[in-house]
């Protein structure tokens, strides 16, 4: 079946990605990444303005009226901004969360598809669930068992909550629903598409032996396999926001996350020792795949519902 972007959908596109390149550039990437994690308001304003959070809302309700598919292509474009912040949880409480829809309110958790926690003009750091609290939040239905973690990523806080019975973690009862997993595969994808594309500009412009590292065949096919990887993940993606069927969700999970953390690991390799240094941004690409990768639960999970239901459909 043949899949092209209508007009509207290209310009959608264009739209986020020429919001967050004017707001969100490598310098408020790497202050997001030296200091604490803040959130910028203006910024989520102006998503909100613009109905990122609300673009599958009803028209009636405020909404943009928009489907699956279009909140798909803006969080690909989130991704490849590496912009963070509870952006999937956000997205999901609108209009269920009074202000989620216009970016006044901010939602950091859903839980087994009910909103467990959410800050109101957190205007300063994200806060702890739990925890103390930041000047000028104000939490509302906070879990009072979540417990921070350490991430790699230093602009995502994390936080494990303790489900019911022994042992702790996420039950089944805390599994996301399917759209967060797909906009979170979303997110992956953007992040794998960029990372190829710094990479490919690395190998053209950087020399070695009076020539472009891109004309030495390893790098070659290095750039060559990020190309595939993406794509693959793309097709995967788009044709689960197509379908919205929770077997092709879990197998756009696993590829996205698959080129997000491989493409950034590869993007490395390209980059050598400088890709690893706090003035580049592609450590940062790495840390928040991994981050990504475990946001939905374990990776089984998805294994398990993509096997179920190829099974059932070979049966």
């Amino acid at each position: 079946m043949p899949f092209r972007l209508t007009d509207d959908q290209h310009s959608l596109r264009r739209a986020v990605r020429d919001l967050l390149a004017r707001r969100w550039g490598p310098e408020q990437l790497r202050r997001a990444a030296e200091g604490p994690p803040v959130l910028d308001r203006e910024l989520w304003g102006a998503l909100g303005a613009m109905g990122v959070f609300s673009l599958r809302s009803p028209r009636a309700a405020g909404g943009a009226g928009l489907g699956l598919p279009e909140a798909t292509l803006v969080f690909e474009e989130i991704g490849r901004a590496l912009l963070p912040g509870p952006l999937v949880a956000t997205h999901l409480a609108a209009g269920a969360v009074p202000g989620a829809a216009s970016g006044h309110t901010v939602v950091t958790t859903v839980t087994g598809g009910s909103l467990v926690e959410w800050w109101e003009e957190a205007d300063a750091l994200w806060p702890v669930p739990g925890g103390a609290e930041s000047e000028g939040a104000r939490p509302r239905a906070a879990l009072p068992d979540a417990v921070a973690l350490r991430s790699v990523d230093p602009s995502t806080p994390l936080h494990r909550v303790r489900s019911g019975g022994s042992g702790g973690g996420l039950g089944p009862e805390a599994w996301p629903d399917s759209v967060g997993v797909l906009l979170t595969a979303a997110e992956q994808l953007g992040s794998a598409d960029h990372c190829r594309g710094l990479a490919v500009q690395h190998a053209r412009t950087r020399e070695q032996f009076g020539r472009p590292i891109g004309a030495f065949q390893a790098v070659a096919h290095r750039c060559a396999e990020m190309l595939v990887r993406t794509e693959t993940a793309r097709v995967a993606v788009y044709a689960a926001a197509v379908t919205g069927d929770p077997v092709d969700v879990a197998a756009a999970r696993l590829l996205a996350d698959e080129a997000a953390v491989g493409c950034a690991r590869d993007c490395l390799q390209v980059f050598g020792g400088m890709g690893f240094t706090w003035e580049s941004e592609v450590h940062l690409r790495l840390k928040r795949a991994w981050v990504r990768a475990r946001r939905c639960g374990p990776v089984e999970r998805s294994e398990e519902v993509l096997a179920e239901g190829l099974g059932e459909g070979g049966g």
